[in-house]
């Protein structure tokens, strides 16, 4: 079958793809297979073990046999990690088809552009070349001697999951990744002329020199290549330049110079396409079109490393090439979706881990603009040197005009052979540095997983660092806990070259032979910013407002406020001017409104020229009345129209919304009751009855309408044991009673609970702590049982840790009940844990809500207990809650990594230090 040019060009984007017949100097494409996972063609199919495993059937093509319910599924720890035998099936493909007549005479090649693992390819019954052994790579094979055009003709291709290489098993299928195996990328044919352009290699620098190697195929001396480089839209850019063939060498070498080229970066990714013509006694026998960008890349020793001679800083992640359905067989909306997601983060780096990509997903970095590193597999073992040198080859010429490429990855953690590592400038004309991904190699330091102290110490040394792996995402650990402060370190060392985050998404596949389960391995997999399905996790806003290239210091809106804003432009070449600001004056419903969110009072747009890596002020024009506001937000917004970050900074203080809270719950006054049955003192106030233990002075119960309220058992100090001193209760009027009570021990504790009849009851509490300690504040129990979901005002929607505060903006959130456990139990935003600068809270339950109002910023509300994963327990990412379960509390506990305990990763991963004299604040609890 034909398929249109801009399927075609994200399938194998190294051809002009047309129809043949209509221009016989281009190259015709005719797909065997499907382009991805949406768009397959049924294939004969038998696999030899497992699941459907022993008849002839069907299967679509591409796919990962696994996923379509063949065969057995593997991680690749398995069998050394947790014993599960390695499954070894092959799957025997037949593909029938019939070729044009119109083929005679020309070269026709097969291309495979993935499949795991070792492939033989059999066409009409005849081997057509060597079996290809290794899973990631393209390779192709030249079968003109065995089509018949004009009928049918047999494809065989018979796959084996394990390779007969024990190297190729070592490097691929024993990683930290799922293992798979099937044609799970397209499978076509090349119908090519006579002679023909086959693929070419350029070095096109930021400067306008331009150099390319042009590899043709039954060419002849005095034919003629001609080169002219277009913009995407096909206006020619410069003058065509010519090399004329005299020996029939493997390449022919063009060069020309250009001035003022349009230079690709991440922030401006300009593009040009060169075209490439053969031409034989004036005719032309073949044209042939590349993509490229102008863009030079150095690594200066002892110094960083430049893009285009700016010195970049690389805001990275690691990605899987993955999809919970469909293995590694994916689709362009699929990686759309993943860069989309990557730079929303303000990202502008991806390291390919650990195996080259798609080629439409390097496309799609080329033209939206992202640095990537492009990795040879190899997890900690490595591939033999003669058939990692053919892959080296495969993935080099391949992926060579990619201006998005910066570096070459020769394996990972130890997978590396440094037999191979002179091997990329063979096919690379730009000389790209080959790197050790966690290892010390050519001038360049990618330590994996550094604690805090080390990056400390690494500014004292030479060397630039990149962190190929850093701050380790299992469950709700790393990510952006902790990298405010990585990031703060990593702009203070001038040889800092930035890092990349592990990992995008939790690599989760759904289990065929488990009822469709989403299946991570245990915990090996669950490493996602974001979820299998794209769900974005809490660690993701922390990230968008740690990483947006504009920075703005939070302002003190106080009466001096005259509207000037602190703004630091952290582009590597963007100009300020480039992008829009917006502010807007916020007020927020009152806690008794259903309504979320907020309501937008008035609003303006400003504007900035600031060149990148430059400070400055920007001047808002807020009206005359704008302290009457709740809030002040202000958006950046980048040359694209895509928000960079909205900052949300609060004008009114916490007692001061209270005091508007509870004026608009007022009631008549009436009589309160009190009665003391043994240790019970039990008070009734506006029908409400609230029950005290004197021998504890805890608030045990609270009854409104003859139902109990699921709150209770409180205050304690949170973290610490006490000892009542005294207690001691007294009515003050007929409409007036206060509880009070004294609390020793390792921390001090007076509470005073005030009941005025016609008003929330507030309570009134004091404490000191002596010692650092995880958290500190006051704890109380709610019935979790009973809870259907919370509304506040404060920080959100999603949980905060001591080291990831950032992301979570002011504003009235609400979420239902559930029982989420982060990369385990998916429903985000997760109910359960510390909710940051909250002003109000609503506990919504099955009998009755309620709600309390704080009077201090930058309160800390513990909601619930966060339930630990099912697999192996690891404490780093497990962090310490107080005993109660609904908690107002001054600090919070930091969460660590899987490789990383917490206080290993910075000052705000810290216990919090002791509290000079006492901290005190009122709640008020309206029931």
């Amino acid at each position: 079958m034909r398929i249109n040019i801009y399927r075609i060009l994200s399938a194998a984007s190294c051809f002009l793809l047309i129809n043949g017949a209509l221009f016989a100097q281009q190259t015709e494409i005719r797909y065997l297979s499907g382009t991805d996972k949406d768009h397959t063609v049924p294939w004969e199919f038998f696999c030899t073990g497992g699941m459907n495993s022993g008849k002839w059937t069907t299967i679509p093509v591409p796919s990962n046999w696994e996923l379509q319910s063949f065969g057995a599924y593997n991680y690749g720890h398995d069998e050394k990690g947790n014993g599960k035998k390695k499954s070894t099936e092959q799957g025997l493909y037949k593909r029938r088809f019939i070729a044009d007549k119109t083929w005679a005479n020309k070269q026709i090649e097969i291309v495979f552009e993935g499949v795991m693992t070792d492939t033989e390819v059999k066409l009409n019954g005849q081997v057509v070349g060597p079996v290809h052994q290794g899973g990631f790579y393209r390779f192709q094979y030249n079968i003109t001697q065995f089509i018949k055009p004009g009928v049918e003709n047999l494809l065989e291709v018979n796959v084996s999951k394990v390779s007969a290489d024990s190297t190729v098993d070592n490097a691929e299928r024993e990683g930290d990744f799922w293992v798979f195996g099937g044609i799970y990328r397209p499978v076509y044919l090349k119908i090519l002329p006579a002679s023909f352009v086959q693929r070419v290699a350029i070095d096109a620098r930021a400067d306008g020199k331009f150099a390319m190697d042009v590899f043709a195929e039954q060419v002849k001396e005095g034919d003629e290549i001609t080169a002219q480089v277009k913009t995407l839209k096909g206006i020619a850019f410069g003058k065509p330049f010519t090399a004329t063939v005299t020996n029939t060498s493997e390449k022919i070498q063009l060069s020309n110079s250009f001035t003022n080229p349009k230079q690709w970066n991440p922030e401006f990714p300009n593009l040009y396409t060169v075209e490439v013509s053969l031409r034989r006694k004036g005719k032309v026998v073949h044209v042939f079109h590349q993509r490229f960008g102008f863009r030079t890349v150095e690594v200066r020793k002892g110094d960083g490393i430049y893009v285009n001679g700016v010195k970049i800083m690389m805001k990275g992640v690691n990605r899987h090439s993955i999809w919970p359905e469909s293995g590694r067989t994916l689709s362009r909306k699929i990686h759309l979706k993943d860069i989309e997601l990557i730079k929303d983060m303000n990202m502008n780096s991806v390291r390919m881990s650990h195996y080259p990509p798609d080629p439409e997903f390097l496309d799609l970095c080329d033209s939206l603009g992202l640095f990537v590193l492009d990795e040879l597999t190899g997890w900690q073992n490595k591939y033999g040197t003669p058939v990692g040198e053919k892959l080296v080859k495969e993935v080099v010429t391949r992926d060579v005009n990619h201006p998005s490429i910066l570096f070459w990855d020769n394996g990972n953690e130890g997978g590396w052979n440094t037999d191979l590592d002179d091997d990329y400038a063979l096919y690379d004309p730009q000389k790209r540095v080959v790197l050790h991904p966690w290892s010390n190699f050519n001038n360049v330091d990618t330590k994996h997983y550094p604690d805090y102290s080390y990056v400390e110490k690494a500014a004292e040394k030479g060397d630039v660092l990149l962190h190929t792996e850093m701050i380790h995402g299992l469950y709700d650990g790393g990510h952006g806990a902790g990298l405010d402060d990585y990031w703060k370190l990593f702009r203070k060392n001038p040889r800092h070259a930035g890092g990349f985050l592990w990992v995008l998404s939790d690599e989760a596949i759904v289990r065929k032979d488990l009822n469709d389960s989403l299946d991570t391995d245990g915990n090996h997999a669950p490493d996602g910013i974001v979820g299998p399905h794209h769900e974005k996790e809490g660690s993701y806003y922390a990230i968008k407002e740690i990483w947006s290239p504009v920075q703005v210091a939070k302002p003190t809106l106080d009466k001096s406020f005259a509207g000037k804003l602190s703004i630091e432009n952290n582009y590597l070449y963007t100009n300020l001017s480039s992008c829009k600001f917006k502010w807007e004056l916020l007020k927020f419903p009152l806690a008794k409104n259903k309504k979320t969110g907020h309501t937008v009072i008035t609003s303006g747009n400003t504007s900035i020229a600031m060149a990148a890596g430059k400070t400055g002020t920007l001047q808002i024009a807020l009206p005359a009345n704008w302290a009457n506001a709740d809030a002040l937000s202000f958006t950046a917004i980048d040359q694209y129209g895509r928000a960079l970050y909205t900052w949300v900074w609060p004008i009114q203080q916490p007692a001061t919304i209270a005091e508007l809270n509870i004026a608009a719950t007022k009631k008549p006054a009436a009589a309160i009751k009190e009665s003391v049955e043994g240790k019970m003192l039990s008070i009734i106030c506006d029908g409400i009855r609230y029950d005290f233990d004197i021998s504890t002075g805890y608030l045990t119960t609270v009854t409104k309408n003859q139902q109990l309220i699921p709150f209770g058992n409180g205050p304690v100090l949170a973290g610490e044991k006490q000892t009542l001193q005294k207690i001691k209760h007294s009515k003050l009027g007929s409409n007036k009673y206060e509880v009070e009570a004294e609390y020793t021990g390792d921390a001090s504790l007076n509470v005073k609970w005030i009941f005025a009849s016609g008003s929330p009851v507030k309570l009134e509490y004091s404490y000191t702590q002596s010692k650092a300690a995880d958290f500190y504040g006051i704890s109380f129990n709610v019935d979790e049982s009973k809870l259907k979901g919370m509304k506040w005002l404060g920080a959100g929607p999603y949980r905060v840790w001591k080291n990831r505060l950032k992301g979570a903006p002011l504003s009235v959130w609400q979420k239902k009940y559930n029982k989420a456990i982060t990369g385990e139990v998916i429903s985000y935003p997760e109910f359960s844990g510390y909710h940051g600068n909250v002003y109000w809270i609503t506990v919504e339950t099955a009998a009755s809500s309620f709600t309390v109002y704080t009077d201090k910023e930058d309160l800390f509300v513990q909601m619930l207990k966060p339930r630990k994963a099912s697999t192996t327990f690891i404490p780093h990412v497990n962090p310490p809650f107080p005993e109660g379960n609904f908690g107002f509390l001054n600090a919070i506990a930091p969460i660590g990594t899987k490789f990383r305990a917490a206080n290993t990763m910075g000052p705000q991963s810290q216990k919090n230090n002791p509290v000079s004299g006492s901290v005190s604040g009122s709640l008020w609890f309206e029931f």
